[in-house]
């Protein structure tokens, strides 16, 4: 019955969603694009080549990591000040992410595919990591509190233990702790910290 629990990680991860997306349309967080539009295609190929090899509930979570980064996606067009002006790093590693997609519909192979996605994901979370971490103003961080919710669930619906069935979960929650410590990072190391860091820039 634990593997359910997965039902529970995407009903949360929607929750944290909406409120990012109203975030989003108010203008208050400003999602960076090509972050987000890489995070929904890179989730959404990983599930369908986990899919092809058997895993059943498990992808879910991985699911949810791409179909809530594509509701942001689209509700950033909705605000024209809801979305973060795009620069070379952003394009670089679009394209980057873009690239490694493409490897993975050359080599047709799950495990592959599974790799090319993790790293199409990654790349696609830098420009994000950078903004945050320079302007963490703009970010929210409750869909990545509910992200890292929900990727902790697959674990308890994996069954076979293998590659296909880890990797994208653990990669999943290495990222969503990383942003959520790279927003909240002046809130846990107080005013002192945050002062500091101002005056290095």
């Amino acid at each position: 019955m634990l593997q359910y629990l997965v039902l529970l990680g995407a009903a949360v991860n929607i929750y944290g969603a909406i409120f990012y997306i109203r975030d989003t349309l108010r203008g208050k967080t400003k999602p960076n694009r090509v972050t987000w539009l890489m995070w929904s295609v890179a989730p959404l190929i990983a599930t369908i080549a986990a899919l092809a090899q058997g895993v059943s509930w498990a992808v879910l979570p991985v699911f949810m990591a791409g179909f809530v980064p594509l509701l942001i996606f689209i509700a950033s067009f909705v605000n024209p000040n809801s979305y973060w002006k795009l620069g070379v790093l952003d394009y670089v590693c679009g394209s980057l992410s873009v690239l490694a997609l493409v490897l993975w519909w050359v080599t047709k192979e799950a495990n592959i595919a599974i790799i090319f996605a993790i790293a199409s994901d990654g790349l696609a979370a830098v420009p994000t990591l950078v903004k945050s971490w320079r302007h963490p103003e703009t970010e929210s961080v409750v869909a990545y509190t509910t992200g890292l919710f929900n990727a902790l669930t697959s674990f308890a619906a994996i069954k076979l233990g293998g590659f296909l069935e880890l990797s994208f979960p653990i990669y999943l929650v290495i990222m969503n702790s990383s942003l959520i410590f790279v927003v909240w990072r002046r809130k846990i190391f107080g005013k002192k910290f945050a002062a500091k860091e101002q005056n290095k820039i």
